[in-house]
Formats: C-alpha cells, structure tokens, sequence
C-alpha cells in the first residue's frame, strides 16, 4: 500500500520512502491497472500556484477549509435528525464562484498534461476535492475527490475499469427507500379493521 501525502498532511512528506506497517510513503508513483494502464498518482497540490508562491493564503485557506468542515459537520448531523441526505457545504461553495470553477480547469488541465509529458495513460489525484472522471486532450484524468467532505473514492474492478463511488448518494438513495419503508409501516399502523354497517 502507498500513502501520497498532500497539503492536508504535509508533514509527511519528510518520510519519502520510508515504509511504516507495509504503508509506503512516497511522493508520488506509477499504477499499472489490471488492463495495462500505466496511471500517474499524485496528490495534486505541487500544481496549484497558491500552495507553492503564496503560503499564508494556502495556510488562512486551510484554516477556513477546516471551520467549513466543522460546520458541515454540525449541519449534517441536524439533516440526519431530520431524515435528510448528506450535502456538503464546502463542495456547494466551490461550485458556486466563478473563479474557482476557472482554477479547477486549469488544475485539470496542467495535471494531464503532466501525465502525458511523462508518457503515461493517465492521472489518478486529488488535492481540489472534486470527484470526476474523463479524458482531457487524449489523457484519462481521475480525481478521487476525498472520503471527508464528499464521501467519493475511485475504485479499480478486477477487469481495470475504474469507477467513481459516490458514498453520499448511495446513502442519500438507503434513506430516501428507509422512509419510504417506515412510511408503509406506519401506514399499515394506522389502517383501522373494516366494519361493516348494517
């Protein structure tokens, strides 16, 4: 197993190579999947201009970053009380500014065409939490988007195909059908016995 660290835990850097309980460290690495693909994985954030020439505002980004979490935290645990699905707060506010959907392309973009500088078939990264799957100019590019805030993971069949697993919706779909489950219960609850009249 390789743990490729990012900005979240950039502490760990300092162990490249270093091995802890069959986890290896590393910068970055090649997966070949199960149908010959050679897949670049990088945490992603060596491409993003604010992390490398602007600290301060990658470190006041991740601090507002960790309070929308927390928040999204507290909010979804009263959506739950309330029989309603997940929804994440941060990933609705990335949406929603322009800039940031300009900056997400352009992240795409340079991290493809590192892939492909490097003759690889494709990228598997993360570092802007955006789950996706698709081919940018003739590379297969992969974003795993993160199990904390958008509860995405890519996942690789036994045949190599590779799928996005949405953890939110397939629990937004289990507690649509358990309401509707405990709606049937109560109403068979409440259906009082026919009586006849005479």
């Amino acid at each position: 197993m390789v743990f490729v660290p990012g900005n979240h835990d950039e502490f760990a850097r300092r162990y490249d190579g270093h091995e802890f309980g069959g986890i290896v460290v590393m910068q970055d690495c090649v997966h070949i999947t199960a149908d010959g693909r050679k897949l670049w994985v990088t945490h992603g954030d060596l491409f993003d201009g604010v992390i490398q020439c602007a600290k301060w505002l990658a470190y006041v980004g991740d601090q507002a970053y960790e309070l929308t979490l927390r928040l999204n935290s507290t909010f979804n645990s009263l959506r739950a009380r309330m029989g309603l699905p997940y929804w994440s707060l941060s990933q609705y506010l990335k949406h929603k500014v322009k800039r940031a959907v300009s900056y997400v392309s352009d992240f795409e973009t340079a991290v493809a065409r590192e892939a492909k500088r490097r003759g690889l078939d494709g990228v598997v990264c993360g570092h802007i939490h955006h789950a996706e799957m698709r081919e940018i100019e003739g590379v297969l590019y992969c974003n795993d988007g993160d199990w904390v805030e958008s509860l995405t993971a890519l996942v690789e069949h036994a045949d190599g195909r590779l799928e996005i697993i949405d953890w939110s919706a397939r629990m937004g779909r289990q507690q649509t059908a358990n309401l509707s489950v405990d709606a049937k219960r109560s109403e068979q609850k409440i259906r009082l016995p026919e009586t006849e009249t005479i």
